[in-house]
């Protein structure tokens, strides 16, 4: 089945084409609201343990995005459907949601968003083996300059006296962006038939019972009462904004410039997620970070142009 990035790519369709410059500026949001989650998750896994911060915030996601389904006036989809964005979801919200916490409570913000930054290159990769993108030469070359910026950031995090801790941190977040990949590509036939809020929905669902029941010996024996204020806010950020209302910009965008053209506005993260590292948790960007960054943004200019 041809995917929609095809369909994008044409001479003169993207141009044209109804809501795709709309859909595009709601992409840089969510890769703004994304990148500043970096820090957020960090910071919160210092009050709270990982496991169970992440329990409360895809809940969190999970019952409001539920609760919005339910009050709207779209009909629910087959029942053989929700079921399978649920299964799904355990994939994109579970296994992902789980490597990428576990790794940003072991790894620094920086490190974490360039290294997310693999998605792109894993969605495309995985397309073209199903044969639903068509690549370009030009996106090849984006894509090998992405991967290159992100063996920088390896490079760096070997030579770091912190080492040990930080690289099992950035494999644990290459892991969770394979499985996003993975997601991502299974999920685009769904985008066609099924809308963006139901599809956040049901596969913020499926997450949120893959890790309520991996997290409930952390959420047992978490002293909720002894959690601090500015813990609860991070949840609040990194369960409402970052699961809720940044996902349904990611959904909106695969549906309507296909999975790879999509993916390639996360790139706008590890820029925007170094500066705040740098603001409000002091990670000064060291220089391979600084490298493999400069080369993460030529890829992307690469792809999208």
């Amino acid at each position: 089945m041809a995917s929609t990035l095809d369909k994008s790519e044409t001479p003169g369709h993207a141009q044209t084409r109804p809501g795709v410059w709309l859909t595009e500026a709601a992409l840089v949001l969510m890769a703004l609201i994304w990148g500043v989650n970096f820090s957020v998750v960090k910071f919160g896994t210092t009050l709270v343990e990982p496991l169970a911060y992440n329990g409360v915030r895809v809940t969190l996601a999970a019952v409001l995005l539920l609760a919005i389904v339910s009050v709207s006036s779209l009909p629910f989809p087959p029942r053989k459907t929700i079921l399978s964005l649920m299964a799904l979801g355990v994939l994109g919200n579970g296994v992902y949601q789980f490597f990428f916490v576990e790794g940003i409570a072991r790894a620094s913000a920086s490190d974490s968003a360039l290294v997310v930054a693999a998605s792109p290159a894993f969605i495309a990769i995985i397309g073209r083996m199903r044969g639903v993108e068509h690549i370009q030469r030009r996106v090849v070359m984006g894509i090998a300059l992405s991967i290159a910026g992100i063996a920088f950031v390896v490079i760096g995090t070997a030579s770091d006296p912190r080492g040990a801790s930080t690289l099992l941190g950035d494999l644990l977040v290459l892991c969770g962006s394979l499985a996003w990949a993975v997601y991502t590509v299974l999920l685009q036939p769904h985008t066609e038939r099924v809308p963006g809020l139901q599809l956040s929905a049901f596969t913020m669902a499926g997450g949120a019972l893959m890790l309520l029941v991996v997290a409930s010996p952390a959420l047992l024996r978490t002293n909720w009462h002894a959690v601090p204020p500015l813990a609860w806010a991070a949840i609040a950020y990194s369960g409402f904004f970052a699961l809720v209302i940044a996902y349904l910009f990611w959904y909106q965008g695969v549906r309507v410039i296909g999975p790879t053209r999509t993916a390639v506005f996360s790139n706008l993260q590890p820029v925007v997620a170094m500066l705040v590292a740098w603001m409000a948790l002091g990670e000064k960007p060291t220089p391979w970070q600084i490298v493999g960054a400069a080369a993460i943004m030529g890829g992307l200019l690469l792809t999208r142009s």
